[in-house]
């Protein structure tokens, strides 16, 4: 594992085909809590408590106050210089994917186009009757009568299968793999940047302290992704 910016960057400009994987390190860096801890209390209650069907099922109306309160919060955060590089870096690259494990749509607000949100969105609802997904707009019920819940993954339930399998399939065909902001805890997520460099990409990770996946980078980058990834996107450095 080596830690050369330069040679990093070099490597990452030759590459004809880009996937990144953000976690919430970049969302961090604009204010977006994480909502763990003992930061993370929301009246009474931790996120494990909230963010699950049983919880859902139990009592929608506090659930639904819940994320109210985080889309409030989150409404005044602005992306911050790494979604910006990102912006820059899919513009300039011929074939770019952007996987993110956030839900506050900060990337999309950036200006990124090609982003999968492995973990859903804070901004849109699904029946929990017929699944279809839409914009949310403050409905807690469906035109069908079913509830609407938040569009995001909870505590205990799987990734959308079709999700996971274009995740996948892009890592397994990336010439280069940014890893930038998450923990390397959570699957499958975490298995991403193994099996992209099993299939030959030049796996790059940014992060302010080593992680799972470390081990798995051919770069590893110290320090805040908002200082070093405008520095490894840059073309005139």
């Amino acid at each position: 594992m080596r830690t050369d910016l330069a040679e990093a960057r070099r490597l990452l400009h030759r590459a004809r085909r880009i996937t990144v994987l953000t976690g919430a390190g970049v969302s961090a860096e604009s204010g977006v809590p994480t909502f763990r801890g003992e930061q993370g209390l929301w009246k009474t209650y931790r996120p494990e408590e909230l963010a699950n069907a049983d919880a859902f099922e139990a009592n929608p109306e506090l659930v639904w106050e819940w994320y109210r309160w985080r889309q409030g919060v989150i409404a005044g955060c602005e992306p911050n210089t790494a979604h910006r590089a990102l912006v820059e870096l899919e513009r300039c690259s011929s074939s770019f994917t952007l996987l993110t494990q956030n839900i506050d749509g900060l990337h999309q607000k950036a200006g990124s186009l090609n982003v999968e949100e492995l973990h859903g969105s804070l901004w849109r609802a699904r029946c929990t009757r017929e699944g279809k997904t839409r914009e949310d707009t403050g409905q807690l019920r469906c035109e069908c009568g079913a509830w609407l819940r938040p569009h995001v993954v909870w505590f205990g339930e799987p990734l959308d299968s079709m999700m996971v399998a274009l995740s996948f399939h892009a890592a397994k065909r990336s010439e280069a793999f940014l890893v930038v902001g998450t923990s390397g805890l959570v699957a499958p997520a975490n298995r991403l940047p193994r099996v992209a460099a099993d299939y030959g990409a030049t796996v790059i990770e940014i992060n302010t302290e080593p992680t799972p996946l470390s081990s798995a980078a051919d770069f590893f980058l110290a320090g805040p992704a908002g200082e070093l990834l405008p520095k490894l996107v840059a073309r005139d450095a």
